[in-house]
C-alpha cells in the first residue's frame, strides 16, 4: 500500500501548525533539493499529523553508498548545530542515520540501500495512516495522549490495538479490519 501523497510535500502547506512549520524549514533550507539523489520522503508522525511539539523531522533515503552520502550531508548539512553522522547495523544492514537541528527543529536522516517505500519507516507511517483514517479522531486523541504520556508511536497504536509481541513488527502484521477505537481508553 502506497499514499502518492506522500510523495511531495505540498500537503504539509496547509496542514496542522507544525506541518506548516515543517513544510516552510524544509523548503527555506532546501532540504529535499539537497537530497533529491536519494529519492527522500518525509516519514514518521509529521506526515501524519500525530507529532508533539519536540517531535523530528524524519527523512528516509534510498542510499546504496553511505560514504558518498556522508559527504553530501556533512556539505549541505554540517553547518547545522548538533550534526551528526553514523552508521549501524539494523536487522542485518548497515544504514547511515544523520542527526542535526535547523532552527529549533531535529532533523533525522536515514539512510538505506533499498526504495523508500520498502522500508520500515515507510511502511509503519503508512500503516499508522491506513489506521488513522479507519478509527478515526476519537483513536488519533487516545494515541496523541499515550504519546503525550512519553510511549512511543508503535507502542501506542499496539497498546490501543491489543497487540502483542514487539510493537513495530506486530504493527506491521496487523490486518482486523473491526473498531479499536473503544478497545482501550
Amino acid at each position: 500500500m502506497q499514499y502518492p501523497m506522500f510523495h511531495t510535500l505540498d500537503y504539509l502547506k496547509n496542514g496542522s501548525e507544525i506541518q506548516r512549520k515543517s513544510f516552510n524549514l524544509l523548503k527555506d533550507h532546501m532540504v529535499f533539493e539537497h537530497l533529491s539523489d536519494y529519492n527522500p520522503i518525509l516519514i514518521g508522525t509529521i506526515p501524519i499529523d500525530i507529532a508533539l511539539e519536540e517531535s523530528d523531522l524524519d527523512i528516509a533515503c534510498e542510499v546504496y553508498d553511505l560514504k558518498e552520502f556522508e559527504k553530501n550531508c556533512l556539505k549541505h548539512f554540517g553547518i547545522h548545530k548538533e550534526y551528526n553522522f553514523k552508521i549501524k547495523t539494523l536487522r542485518g544492514k548497515e544504514v547511515g542515520i544523520v542527526n542535526f537541528k535547523i532552527a529549533d527543529m531535529r532533523v533525522e536522516l536515514y539512510a538505506e540501500g533499498i526504495v523508500v517505500t520498502e522500508q520500515y519507516g515507510y511502511k509503519h507511517m503508512v500503516k499508522e495512516h491506513h489506521l488513522l483514517m479507519q478509527f478515526g479522531q476519537v483513536f488519533k486523541a487516545k494515541i496523541l495522549r499515550l504519546k503525550a504520556q512519553g510511549i512511543k508511536t508503535e507502542a501506542a497504536f499496539a497498546h490501543l490495538l491489543n497487540l502483542e509481541g514487539d510493537p513495530y513488527e506486530s504493527l506491521l502484521t496487523y490486518n482486523n479490519l473491526t473498531d479499536a477505537g473503544d478497545k482501550k481508553s
